[in-house]
């Protein structure tokens, strides 16, 4: 296809750690919230669909550890490799450990990993092209659908162990899957990636090692003790998540635009890219609420029959990924086709905004609905239309980062870019807080409300398109 064969390794062990992910993640909420007689661990239903929020956001957050290990201490290619051996101990963890230790564990360890591989991955891939080959817009595509093909047969497989014997089994499944991607990427690691992130651009002095791995276990400790205490509420910590990606990104986005290291060139990128993070926090807030609000609405509002076939609630989040798969060649398809006739990022993100905003609408005919009275098949037109503009902004998305990111910068642009997904995602729990299925007027308040904000949001960024392009400079 024309493309660097390193794109290939990357793809298979990004493959394997989404499966992992997306597997587990599949089952998280009924896990959380089904009664212990079930196989879960009773906790309320609320404050499951927060953890699940404040995870998905916390994963993302990592991306800040990673970053900054990944710049100055290790470089992007071995980040990626220790965290995916990360990511398999903490399915491990989740698999054998019961109870509430497997789960500290296991979610922690596959947080600060997955962060790691998300972040470094995508950095590295980016090193093998240069900043304006028309082919890298359509690499980016091509190793999404990998993220898909993961995201498609972690929950059906997950899903099935759980049905068939109970939810650790379906944890084993993802220890597996990470194992078979950190074999396969150790076989081809130094004939196809070669030197591609193996320095890293900002060393940090070893002067400086022990003050920062200090710094970061004393925050860990309070971390833990507030929660154990009950200082933190477990239905804050979407919110929290939020609040902390929202300084995280304002901080790095400072750093960046104030360093010496950055040319003026760079500083103006770096303001035209303020307003596309907001469509992305906005997107991936609905987007992401798969997890949550749909996860809720699959599980006690879906008839699951799908012909013939009954599927487990966390088998619904497979229909999104089969749509990338068959999508996302076309997509890149068509960017490589149009090349520079091809729209601009804002009005991309633009058009995601207004899609995903407009998908909402099509609950509104089954709000206070009896219990498994929606088709299946609405749901999955749902979920096209998620896919449609998740193809226009994620991928995109991902490869404007690296376009824009000061070159003394990398892996931290790429942290700002996954700290809006922090957002996004941990607002996805929140949203879950706000969503009341037992109730008709507050269903379709629900969901009105919010999808006329993101086509609002939408059509703010196309407006803006000949401003962000200016501070763009020459990247579109």
């Amino acid at each position: 296809m024309g493309q660097p064969w390193g794109l290939a390794n990357l793809f298979g062990i990004e493959l394997w750690e989404r499966f992992s992910f997306y597997g587990m993640q599949s089952l998280l909420a009924f896990y959380l919230y089904y009664s212990v007689t079930d196989g879960g661990l009773g906790m309320d239903q609320g404050a499951a669909l927060s953890i699940v929020g404040a995870y998905g956001g916390f994963v993302y957050m990592t991306a800040l550890i990673a970053s900054f290990v990944s710049d100055r201490i290790l470089g992007s290619e071995r980040t990626l490799f220790y965290s995916a051996i990360l990511v398999m101990f903490g399915h491990i963890a989740l698999a054998l450990i019961p109870g509430y230790p497997g789960l500290a564990i296991g979610l922690v360890a596959i947080a600060v990993g997955s962060g790691g591989v998300k972040t470094a991955s995508q950095v590295v891939l980016g090193q093998l092209y240069s900043k304006q080959d028309p082919r890298r817009d359509a690499g980016f595509s091509i190793f999404y659908m990998a993220i898909n093909i993961g995201g498609l047969l972690g929950p059906i497989i997950s899903g099935w162990l759980w049905g068939w014997q109970n939810f650790h089994w379906g944890f084993g499944a993802a220890a597996v899957g990470m194992a078979i991607g950190l074999i396969q990427y150790t076989a081809g690691r130094k004939t196809t990636i070669a030197a591609a992130g193996g320095e890293a651009p900002n060393p940090l002095p070893r002067s400086q090692y022990l003050r920062w791995a200090v710094g970061a276990l004393v925050a860990a400790a309070v971390i833990v003790a507030l929660i154990a205490t009950g200082v933190v509420r477990l239905e804050w910590l979407s919110n929290i998540i939020a609040v902390i990606a929202l300084i995280a990104a304002v901080t790095l986005l400072w750093q960046m635009h104030s360093s010496p290291l950055t040319s003026a060139t760079e500083k103006s990128r770096i303001i035209g890219y303020l307003p596309m993070l907001l469509v992305s926090v906005v997107f991936f807030a609905i987007f992401q609420s798969q997890f949550t609000v749909l996860a809720v609405y699959a599980d006690q509002r879906t008839n699951l029959d799908f012909f013939g076939l009954t599927l487990t609630p966390g088998q619904v989040t497979s229909f999104n990924p089969v749509f990338i798969i068959i999508f996302s060649g076309v997509f890149a398809a068509l960017w490589t086709k149009l090349g520079k006739r091809q729209p601009s990022s804002p009005v991309k993100f633009g058009i995601a905004s207004i899609i995903i905003g407009v998908s909402l609408f099509f609950f509104l005919p089954f709000a206070g609905g009896a219990e498994n009275s929606t088709p299946l098949l609405v749901i999955v037109w749902i979920l096209f239309l998620f896919t449609m503009g998740e193809l226009m902004l994620s991928p995109v998305g991902n490869s404007l980062a690296t376009k824009v990111a000061p070159d003394a910068f990398q892996s931290r642009m790429m942290a700002v870019w996954l700290m809006s997904l922090s957002m996004g995602t941990a607002l996805s729990g929140t949203l879950g807080g706000f969503y009341d299925p037992t109730s008709a007027d507050a269903e379709r308040s629900f969901f009105i409300t919010v999808g006329v904000a993101a086509i609002v949001v939408g059509l703010i960024i196309i407006a803006l398109k000949n401003w962000v392009l200016n501070k763009f400079v020459d990247v579109r």
